[in-house]
């Protein structure tokens, strides 16, 4: 055992969890504050930038698709989506939400130092080196998963439902709460999915995966992702389909890349209940 924890009792213990608890809420209350007062100009410039055709990655996209015939049509100066308020109370209860969960975005850093300075006490040497960077990685993978929600998915996946028509007789809006609750979705669930090297390295810490495991099932999961991206991003063309791909199956090479390899003893068994396998179906 660390000699932390033989210096610290159960309420020991408890008192710092108390304390851990109220410098994560005091931070994020700070910065929701900070991102009610700053809502409006986020709103105009950031969360509502992909309504209009001048969204910087619409642009970047044009000048890809003039190089590429084959690619949807991004230079559309036409393209908008109007936002409309339904209920009375929609303004203010997203801006309140908004702020909260900007401010949870903003000080996820801070939430995992937190984390690790609670559980820090309770490992030994070799581990504190190996979590602190997993605690580390894991957060800039964080951030990277956001932001290809916010650049890739969410746009891609706007453009496509947003234009798309079941009859003229139907006038496109689109609600206030049903916008934002996209938004958010996409960016959030971006953000976890990047965070499977992480959560695969911790698996394999406790014996639960290893390299042999990605190895075996690659061809499942390239199956698995595409009816994935498919789902994310609805669009029939290949180009959106590929945009969602491509960074899921990295994050699956990288995950494998970050798991340990199986004991030699474990892989002889495996191949010997795949050639048993192999020979009953044949």
């Amino acid at each position: 055992m660390p000699q932390s924890q033989d210096e610290m009792s159960f309420w020991d213990h408890l008192e710092e969890l108390r304390w851990t608890l109220f410098r994560c809420i005091s931070a994020l209350l700070v910065f929701a504050i900070g991102g009610f007062i700053s809502m409006r100009y986020l709103f105009d410039h950031v969360i509502m930038a992909p309504c209009s055709s001048d969204f910087i990655v619409y642009q970047w996209m044009c000048k890809i698709a003039v190089s590429l015939p084959f690619l949807p049509d991004f230079c559309d100066d036409t393209f908008v989506i109007s936002i409309v308020q339904v209920k009375l109370a929609t303004p203010f209860f997203t801006h309140m939400s908004s702020s909260f969960w900007l401010a949870v975005v903003l000080t996820f850093p801070y939430l995992m130092y937190e984390i690790w300075k609670f559980v820090r006490p309770a490992l030994y040497d070799h581990e504190k080196r190996s979590v602190r960077w997993v605690f580390f990685f894991g957060t800039i993978m964080f951030f990277i998963g956001c932001l290809v929600g916010y650049l890739l998915v969410f746009p891609m996946t706007l453009r496509f439902l947003g234009t798309y028509n079941l009859s003229d007789a139907i006038t496109s809006q689109v609600s206030l709460e049903s916008y934002m609750d996209n938004f958010l979705m996409m960016i959030f669930i971006m953000g976890i999915v990047f965070e499977m090297p992480l959560v695969s390295w911790l698996l394999s810490q406790i014996g639960m995966v290893n390299r042999s495991f990605f190895r075996k099932y690659r061809r499942y999961a390239i199956v698995g992702l595409l009816i994935a991206a498919a789902f994310i991003t609805p669009s029939g063309d290949p180009f959106t389909l590929s945009v969602v791909f491509l960074p899921l199956y990295g994050l699956y090479e990288l995950s494998a890349f970050f798991v340990k390899e199986a004991p030699r003893e474990n892989e002889e068994e495996e191949d010997a209940d795949d050639d048993a396998a192999y020979q009953t179906t044949t």
